[in-house]
């Protein structure tokens, strides 16, 4: 990519489709969606309901969802994972990784934050990233959540990757941060989604949802970008392809997470190019860094992008695909987490 490239203003006649089509998702396929499950969450609570649900007055429009551990009520400060869902920029709201913040916060003893942020392209680039900044201080600063301030992290799945990366570089929230989780994350929104595609692993052996000869994202990449990326915005802005950012200007302790079926997973095998270890295991590796942190790096085997949320399962269809990542390496991963968190980076002295 040309390192001054900046988003280009599109056509009329195909600026004027995206809109329709966001307002269409939005409109006709979200709302109704966050409608009835709002519903059935008021009559019949699930039991990975959060313990709390609450506003602050710096985003009225924008609630968080907090987990206790249920193995006790914390009597003291408790480490923290704050966590950001994906969807694009355009769609998805904290509800969507309900069964795992629920399950992390029991499995590890750990309170989890479901942050949230407003959509594009009401609220385009840097819109997001400061929702999760002001969002993130209000909830540390909070004395309902007993937090323990040293031992806080931050995790993201897919553009909510993208924003737990951005938001850690700002000086609100880096100092404090102790480790950060970007699952498959977006890293680079000015590479071609059709190089993206070339790059990308397929195993037709697999067969199922898995053995698709192009890959799902590839018809809603385009409109998200647009959705998200104001014209003439230079793209290795860090906050906008935070691949690009500084390795200081990030928290000492990385924990990025792939998946060996995806779109975007090839930018984030570059990640770990940068900490000097390119021979390192393709799978998994974790290695020190110059400024005494760590990167660890989790290629999860024939997974897709979300392999551990239930859309794109309901999408799927595929009973198969389904028992292999939303059952058996979701849990492995929320186990794998917490434990480097807890016995690294976030282990009290």
């Amino acid at each position: 990519m040309n390192p001054s490239a900046k988003v280009p203003r599109l056509p009329f006649f195909t600026r004027l489709k995206y809109a329709l089509l966001a307002f269409v998702l939005q409109n006709f396929r979200v709302k109704p969606k966050v409608f009835f499950r709002a519903w059935k969450y008021y009559l019949s609570p699930p039991k990975i309901r959060p313990d709390i649900v609450k506003t602050y007055a710096c985003r009225p429009h924008l609630p968080i969802r907090i987990f206790f551990p249920r193995s006790s009520k914390p009597t003291s400060n408790l480490p923290a994972l704050f966590t950001i869902h994906g969807g694009g920029f355009v769609v998805g709201e904290p509800t969507h990784n309900e069964s795992w913040n629920r399950t992390f916060a029991d499995t590890h003893g750990m309170i989890v934050v479901a942050l949230n942020y407003a959509k594009a392209p009401g609220s385009p680039f840097p819109g997001p990233v400061y929702d999760i900044e002001v969002l993130f201080v209000s909830a540390l600063a909070d004395p309902s959540i007993p937090i323990d301030p040293a031992c806080v992290a931050l995790a993201g799945w897919s553009t909510g990757g993208n924003l737990a990366v951005a938001a850690s570089q700002l000086e609100t929230v880096r100092p404090h941060l102790r480790a950060l989780v970007p699952l498959y994350p977006v890293l680079d929104l000015g590479l071609d989604v059709a190089i993206k595609a070339q790059l990308r692993r397929y195993k037709t052996s697999l067969g199922g949802f898995r053995a698709r000869a192009e890959d799902l994202l590839l018809e809603m990449t385009a409109l998200f970008k647009w959705c998200y990326e104001p014209v003439g915005q230079e793209y290795r802005d860090p906050l906008l392809s935070p691949l690009y950012a500084a390795r200081e200007a990030l928290p000492k302790h990385v924990f990025v997470i792939g998946c060996e079926l995806d779109l975007f997973r090839a930018r984030s095998l570059a990640v770990r190019v940068e900490t000097g270890r390119p021979g390192r295991a393709r799978f998994h590796f974790e290695a020190k860094t110059a400024d005494g942190g760590t990167y660890r790096w989790l290629l999860v085997p024939d997974a897709v992008h979300g392999f551990d949320g239930p859309y794109i399962n309901e999408i799927a269809h595929d009973s198969e695909m389904t028992e292999d990542g939303l059952v058996l390496k979701r849990g492995k991963v929320i186990v794998m987490i917490g434990q480097w968190l807890l016995a690294g980076p976030l282990k009290k002295a």
